[in-house]
């Protein structure tokens, strides 16, 4: 062993060594695992739930259209769920529609076999409600208690739950607009446009919100809001021609309403012009998404979601020339003819608004919603 002879001291000391880092062993253990994933049954109920969601709009557009929504004028959670049996409990509940302003002033004449005929409407789409609110919460709970849902989707269903429930309310709260007396005014019965849009609009976005996180979970990685106030304001009655209102192109009533501002929500002339512009638009911008998309490569199933939505949007276009063919070949207004959105909404201002065509222009505006949707589901799971 070396030694160092150091001073006079005859102390002998040991050179230091420089430290050698220890390496720690290594920590034996099983090793960590991305969260789980969460099961396709999660997407397909929430598609399921998207489907029972649509059917609800287009039942409450029937329900609209037949002029239904205030036969039934209180709203109970669980106790309205038991319909009216016998002669007499049909007849109390005819004696209390006939306090309020729809039968004293539209249907004063109603029979009570014609009131069975819109109570059961309403009756339907409450009922149908209820049926979506149990679609949504009673296999969340579920999927919940066994762990199935990762911590965000935890939020997304809450979210989801939390505005089925609010539906519910804010349809209760439209109809009351109905039900209140209006002693300045000699108008028709019929809800608040605004309150029918916000009905209409959180509707829309439960089943886009339902169908977007549906087609997440299940899909491998690689204007409607408008109508609302046309129907609330039965918009679609006045100006029945297209492409020109009446013999103009702008009519002289756009905006008769003051403050200006008024006309956006509450002049059926307006509301009508805006629904055709915003209808037009749509058309082309939907065309012209298609031929930008034949310039650039796209994977098989994002080039059949594009060539889906053209077609969705374009057969309402296409349907436009068999309602003028119908119209000269002389069927009625009340038994349009079977034709298969925009074309689809001029349709059905030429015959004016007969109710079949009317759901399925709705239900036609939710196709273009889903396809729309799926597109944009598709387009984000391109490689940048």
């Amino acid at each position: 062993m070396l030694r160092v002879l150091c001073g006079g001291g005859g102390r002998f000391f040991r050179p230091a060594l420089s430290p050698v880092p220890l390496r720690r062993p290594p920590r034996r253990g099983i090793p960590q695992q991305p969260p789980p994933a969460v099961p396709p049954a999660v997407g397909r109920w929430l598609l399921a739930c998207s489907g029972a969601v649509a059917g609800a709009v287009v039942l409450g557009g029937v329900t609209r259209l037949t002029e239904s929504g205030l036969s039934m004028v209180d709203w109970h959670l669980v106790k309205e769920m038991k319909p009216p049996r016998t002669q007499q409990e049909w007849e109390a509940e005819f004696q209390k529609y006939q306090q309020f302003p729809e039968f004293k002033i539209l249907n004063h004449d109603m029979t009570l076999t014609e009131f069975k005929f819109i109570w059961y409407m309403e009756y339907s789409h409450r009922m149908w409600g209820r049926v979506v609110g149990l679609a949504y919460i009673l296999p969340a709970a579920y999927f919940w208690r066994k762990g199935w849902l990762s911590r965000p989707m935890k939020g997304r269903v809450l979210a989801l739950c939390g505005l089925v429930c609010f539906q519910g309310l804010l349809g209760w709260y439209m109809v009351k607009s109905g039900l209140e007396e209006k002693p300045d005014s000699y108008d028709i019965p019929r809800v608040s446009q605004y309150r029918l849009a916000a009905h209409l609009g959180s509707a829309l976005v439960l089943y886009a919100a339902s169908l977007w996180t549906g087609l997440s979970l299940l899909l491998p990685r690689h204007q409607v809001q408008s109508g609302a106030f046309v129907a609330g304001l039965d918009a679609g009655l006045v100006y029945n021609s297209f492409p020109k209102m009446g013999d103009r192109w702008i009519p002289d009533d756009l905006l008769a309403f003051s403050p200006t501002l008024r006309n956006i929500f509450e002049n059926p002339t307006t509301v009508q012009f805006d629904h055709r512009i915003l209808g037009t638009a749509s058309v082309t911008a939907v065309t012209a998404l298609y031929l930008f998309s034949r310039k650039i490569s796209l994977p098989h199933r994002t080039r059949m979601a594009v060539t889906s939505l053209l077609a969705v949007a374009w057969v309402q276009v296409l349907s436009f020339f068999l309602a003028t063919c119908s119209q000269r070949c002389g069927h009625s207004r009340a038994e349009p003819p079977p034709f298969p959105q925009v074309g689809l909404g001029i349709s059905t201002l030429l015959l004016y608004v007969p109710t079949p065509l009317a759901a399925t222009h709705q239900s036609g505006s939710l196709a273009l919603l889903s396809v729309a949707l799926w597109l944009m589901s598709e387009l984000r799971r391109m490689p940048k």
